[in-house]
């Protein structure tokens, strides 16, 4: 069996060496066509990766151009903010063009009501003592006693500034109005309610030089209290408007001086009647000069006053002397000057319309002997105005005037004339946003006449003011 074998065996390894260097060959194309195949795809991937890298750059380089844009655009932004705020953070100019002259409106909106009582008899609806404080019109003499009440918005006031420039110089201007000081009314308080329109102050100032009507360089209104009346302190101040010449000049730092030529005017009385009378006669202005002081403490005022005084009925003339001096001051009691102490002391010697509202005569003119009799007058004020609270202030205020007549004149002939006036007054103040106040006030008020009779006034008054 064995031997019958081995022919195949034979055969068969024959044919395997036919068929083995067949199949080695095809292995060795097929790893060529591998080894081909990786190539290419490694070169397509070194291409990939190339793409890639650069797709990578590309990315970097228009993220770092779009944060540089970012950025630059964020600069710009926040300068154009700093910018907006710079401006924003300045005062802002106000008022609006007409050719050459920017004008500027303001002013404010005040309405008083009060509660009134007089001691000794009533004083008439409508008239300047039911609207503010008058102590030359309380009632004296043992009249039977009035409470009156009334509303009013007539303080209300308005002004217009003006400034023009000239030839390379400033031309200001001012013209100032209320309802308050004008006679008479357009329209009852039944019904309208309607006032006339009054001039207070309209003046012209180029460089140094002011003309027009302005208070008088005689007074110092930085005394004035703040008050819900429309004076505050009647009897014991300097108060007068009205056409003048004013020349100042700056004498040192916070120092200036004021020196004017004023409008001549006399209120005279005549022996036997207390009225007032406005002569006309005056052939002399009213000279005056006040040297004024602003410092970090406060303020200071000295003034000095001469003018003629003169009346002339039918071709029966005459004339006296007339002068005053008064010195008044504030001083600062903090930093933000919310709270103050001023004074005020005038006196006059024949020159009472200045004082006072003319609580006095100027002088009192006796026919029998042709000659105007001297008056002398003293007053002062004093006030304090404290802050309590951010908004809200406390004033307190007194103020007093006493009238000497001239010996000649017999207690009899004067009897109706005033002697003295005094009042005190406290009020509260709030201000709830920064234009607008509220405030309430007590008030009381004597008045005396040389023949002893007297009376009294006491009031509440509160006033709500808009200022713009």
């Amino acid at each position: 069996m064995k031997h019958n074998n081995r022919p195949l065996i034979g055969a068969l390894l024959a044919a395997s060496c036919l068929v083995v260097p067949q199949a080695a060959v095809a292995a060795t194309d097929r790893e060529a066509q591998l080894e081909a195949r990786l190539e290419r795809l490694e070169a397509e991937m070194r291409l990939l990766r190339a793409d890639l890298a650069s797709a990578r750059q590309e990315q970097a380089e228009s993220a770092a151009q779009a944060q540089a844009a970012i950025a630059a655009a964020t600069a710009k932004s926040e300068e154009a903010t700093a910018k907006v705020a710079a401006i924003e953070s300045q005062p802002q100019g106000d008022g609006f063009k007409s050719g050459d002259t920017t004008i500027r409106l303001g002013g404010y909106i005040k309405m008083v009501a009060s509660a009134s009582r007089f001691s000794d008899g009533e004083v008439a609806t409508n008239s300047l003592g039911r609207d503010f404080y008058l102590p030359q019109v309380i009632p004296t003499g043992g009249g039977t006693a009035q409470k009156v009440e009334d509303f009013t918005a007539k303080q209300s006031r308005f002004w217009l500034n003006l400034d023009t420039a000239v030839g390379g110089q400033s031309v200001k201007g001012l013209v100032e109005v209320d309802f308050q000081t004008a006679p008479g009314t357009q329209g009852s308080q039944r019904t309208t309610n309607g006032y006339n329109l009054a001039l207070r102050r309209a003046w012209m100032k180029v460089g140094r030089v002011t003309i027009g009507q302005d208070w008088s360089s005689f007074q110092y209104t930085g005394a004035l209290p703040e008050s819900t009346d429309f004076v505050g302190a009647t009897e014991g101040t300097v108060f007068v408007r009205q056409p003048l010449i004013r020349y100042s000049m700056p004498l040192a730092q916070g120092m200036t001086l004021h020196a004017s030529i004023e409008e001549p005017e006399s209120g005279t009385a005549t022996v036997g009647s207390p009225a007032l009378m406005e002569n006309g006669d005056d052939r002399l202005p009213d000279f005056a000069a006040r040297l004024a002081y602003a410092g970090k403490i406060g303020e200071g005022s000295l003034a000095v006053l001469a003018r003629q005084v003169r009346v002339d009925n039918a071709g029966v003339a005459a004339d006296t002397f007339g002068w005053g001096v008064s010195a008044g001051g504030k001083i600062w009691l903090n930093e933000n000057k919310t709270s103050d102490v001023r004074a005020m002391v005038t006196y006059g010697h024949n020159a009472s319309r200045y004082i006072g509202l003319n609580f006095a005569p100027d002088a009192v003119y006796d026919p029998a002997t042709n000659q105007l009799e001297s008056v002398n007058v003293i007053a002062a004020l004093a006030a304090a105005r404290i802050a309590i609270a951010p908004g809200w202030r406390v004033n307190v205020m007194g103020s007093y005037q006493h009238v000497d007549y001239a010996d000649a004149l017999g207690t009899l002939a004067i009897a109706s004339y005033n002697k003295q006036a005094w009042s005190a007054a406290a009020n509260l103040f709030y201000s709830p946003v920064k234009n607008v106040d509220l405030g309430i006030e007590y008030r009381h008020g004597e008045r005396e006449l040389v023949g002893g009779a007297d009376g009294a006034l006491d009031r509440i008054e509160f006033a709500a003011k808009y200022s713009f």
